[in-house]
């Protein structure tokens, strides 16, 4: 599709919130920009995501400087052997700014194995530990780990009564039917607008709408149709729109259910600052 071709970002009735991007990540001087860009399409609140020691102090730098971001502090698998007690305190520490509403991004990736499979769970599963000792919600990687991460899962259920989202979802039907049924919810992003995205479309199709979280993980997976582009919360309205055409049912339905649904999950015992 070329540029002449590609349609203004629509702008809705209801607001948006962005449950999962990584504004650190932009290039300098674009974040003032990415901000007002988001919110003149109808993004109100944006959580900006934690993946690596290095970065734990930048997003919540972040955070406690723009009123409408909040942040997460965890460790992601592909950094799970950087992972020390002294990392551990951190999280825990940042865990207690009223800015940061989540544990993760943290969990398991087999696709790539950037760290050792066995360490990889075991720092999935003591970052599990500290979400339910901060009484905090979690963001989940999950890539071709599907059996571990049920297993895991399984065995910290009763420690997690916040849940949380496996983010990005594209792993099997199988296991996004034990995390909905653990009443987890899923979250999905510019991928459901790809061509060869069917098994995506079809995690959609069987998620409750009371379930579903809406994301970008910019600067990554831009939506069609401005794939090719470095991604923003900018364009969360056309993966709602997708998300709407799935479900069959009106956009602004399903914005306010997806508001709702964020609200629940992140901002139950925190203030939004939503103005």
């Amino acid at each position: 599709m070329s540029k002449k071709q590609r349609r203004d970002i629509p702008r809705f009735a209801h607001p948006i919130i962005e449950t999962h991007c990584h504004l650190d990540y932009l290039e300098p001087g674009g974040l003032s920009e990415e901000l007002l860009n988001a919110r003149d399409v109808g993004v109100e609140r944006i959580i900006t995501i934690a993946v690596s020691p290095d970065n734990l102090d930048k997003v919540q730098a972040i955070a406690q400087r723009e009123d409408r971001v909040y942040c997460t502090q965890g460790v992601h698998p592909h950094e799970a052997e950087n992972y020390t007690q002294e990392v551990d305190s951190r999280i825990r520490e940042g865990a207690s700014d009223p800015k940061v509403v989540a544990i993760g991004e943290i969990g398991l990736d087999y696709y790539y194995d950037h760290a050792d499979r066995g360490v990889q769970r075991k720092v999935f599963a003591d970052q599990l530990e500290i979400a339910a000792t901060c009484d905090l919600p979690v963001v989940i990687h999950s890539r071709d780990a599907d059996e571990d991460m049920r297993a895991i899962l399984s065995e910290h259920l009763d420690r997690l009564p916040k849940r949380g989202v496996i983010h990005s979802f594209s792993s099997g039907l199988s296991l996004a039917e034990f995390a909905l049924d653990a009443n987890f919810m899923l979250g999905f992003n510019g991928m459901v607008t790809f061509n060869r995205a069917d098994n995506v479309r079809d995690a959609v199709a069987i998620t409750p709408v009371d379930q579903l979280l809406l994301e970008t993980d910019a600067p990554y997976l831009t939506p069609v149709p401005y794939r090719g582009r470095s991604n923003g919360p900018r364009y969360l309205p056309f993966i709602a729109e997708k998300i709407a055409e799935i479900k069959e049912m009106p956009i602004d339905a399903l914005l306010a259910q997806c508001y709702a649904n964020s609200e629940q999950l992140f901002f139950t015992t925190s203030d939004s600052g939503a103005a």
